[in-house]
C-alpha cells in the first residue's frame, strides 16, 4: 500500500492505456446559511450568509483501460463529487481530468456514449413505464444501432434474468428486480467504463451475487472499465484488486487489495469452545470474551505464532471446536479511517 505520488510519463509514440486520468481536481461549494424561523427567512432575502465546503482538494489519480477501482471513503468525502466530474455533470473549479483521450465537460455527447453510470439510489429508468419502454427510449437516445440493440437486449435479458418482467412496470418491481434492469439499461449502449455507485444497496444476498458476477464477466469478455463507489466491502472485495481510499476531500491511499490485507495481517481472531477452566491470557494473545466454555481471542502474530497460542490453549483447557480468522474487510477500513482520522 502506498500514498499517491506522480503519474508515470506518457508514452511519447501514442496511448499508454491510461483510460481515466485526474491531475489536481479542486472543488468548492457555495453553500446558502440562514436559522430556522419566517424572520430568519426573511432577513436571508437581503442579507444571506454563505458557507465553503472543499468537497475536491487536489484529487489526483489514474485508472488503466479495463481496470476494476473500488473507491471508498466515509459519506461526504468526495466520492461522488468525484463520479459526477469524471461522467461529465459536474465541471471542477482547477485541475485536469481526461477520460478516453477527452474532457468530459467539453466534449459531453460524445463522452456520454462511452459510458455507463448506475446509482443505487437513483434510477435511470421510467417509473410508470414498462422496463422495456425505456430501453427503447435508451436506444433513441444513445443513437444505437438497431441490430446492435436487439443483440446487446437478448444477451443482457438473458443473463441478467430479466425476460418475464420486461413488459412490467419500473414502479411495480421489486428492488432486486430494478437494479437488474437498471445494470442492464447502462451496458445497452456498450460503454467502455462503467460508474457504479452504491448498485447492491438494500439487495438481499442472491442478487448481489448475480450483479457482481455479471459485472465481472462484463469485464472480463468486454474489458469494461470499472469505477465502484460502496460502503459494502464484500462488494469491494468480489470485484476490484486495488482501492482508492479519499478522505476529506484527498486521496490518501493508492493499492492493492492484497497489500492492505497483508498490512492488517498481524492479528488473528481466534474462536474457541471448550471444556474447563477460564483461559488465561498469554503473551500475545488477548480474550476478548469467554462465557460459559466459549471464548473469542486476538493473537497479535508479531509476539505469539498462532499455533503456538492454540498449544497453550490446550494446555490450559480441553478444545471442542476451533475457528481462526483474520480481520474482516470492513474492519481493515475502519482502521483505515482512524489512522487518516476521516
Amino acid at each position: 500500500m502506498h500514498q499517491v505520488g506522480g503519474f508515470a510519463k506518457k508514452e511519447i509514440d501514442g496511448w499508454n492505456g491510461v483510460m481515466i486520468e485526474l491531475t489536481n481536481i479542486c472543488k468548492t461549494f457555495k453553500i446558502a446559511k440562514r436559522n430556522a424561523g419566517f424572520k430568519e427567512a426573511v432577513k436571508a432575502l437581503f442579507d444571506r450568509e454563505y458557507s465553503y465546503i472543499k468537497a475536491l482538494d487536489h484529487v489526483s489519480f489514474q485508472v488503466n483501460d479495463g481496470e476494476m477501482i473500488g473507491y471508498i471513503g466515509p459519506n461526504g468525502a468526495g466520492k461522488s463529487s468525484t463520479i459526477k466530474i469524471m461522467s461529465g455533470i459536474l465541471v471542477p473549479d482547477e485541475g485536469e481530468c481526461i477520460i478516453n483521450g477527452r474532457v468530459p465537460w467539453k466534449d459531453r455527447i460524445r463522452h456520454v456514449r462511452e459510458i455507463g453510470v448506475v446509482f443505487g439510489q437513483r434510477s435511470q429508468l421510467w417509473w410508470d413505464v414498462p422496463v422495456i419502454d425505456s430501453f427503447e427510449l435508451l436506444k433513441d437516445i444513445y443513437k444505437i444501432n438497431p441490430k446492435v440493440f436487439r443483440k446487446n437486449l437478448e444477451d443482457l435479458t438473458e443473463r441478467l434474468d430479466i425476460g418475464e418482467i420486461l413488459r412490467t412496470p419500473v414502479r411495480l418491481l421489486s428492488l432486486g428486480q430494478r437494479m437488474r434492469c437498471e445494470i442492464a439499461a447502462s451496458f445497452l449502449h456498450n460503454p467502455k467504463i462503467l460508474f457504479l455507485d452504491e448498485p447492491t444497496i438494500g439487495l438481499d444476498a442472491v442478487s448481489k451475487i448475480a450483479i457482481r458476477e455479471f459485472i465481472k464477466s462484463m469485464n472480463k469478455e468486454q474489458g469494461t472499465t470499472v469505477i465502484l463507489t460502496t460502503h459494502d466491502m464484500q462488494d469491494i472485495e468480489a470485484l476490484t484488486e486495488r482501492i482508492l481510499l479519499i478522505g476529506k476531500g484527498r486521496i490518501l491511499l493508492d493499492g492493492a487489495l492484497s497489500e492492505l490485507k497483508k498490512r492488517n495481517d498481524t492479528f488473528k481472531k481466534l474462536t474457541v469452545d471448550y471444556v474447563g477452566k477460564e483461559i488465561l491470557p498469554i503473551p500475545g494473545m488477548t480474550v476478548v470474551e469467554s462465557v460459559a466454555g466459549h471464548a473469542k481471542l486476538t493473537v497479535d502474530t508479531r509476539i505469539c505464532s498462532v499455533s503456538a497460542a492454540i498449544s497453550r490453549l490446550s494446555e490450559q483447557v480441553e478444545i471442542k471446536d476451533l475457528s481462526v480468522s483474520g480481520a474482516t474487510a470492513e474492519e481493515m477500513v475502519v482502521a483505515l479511517y482512524k489512522e487518516f482520522s476521516i
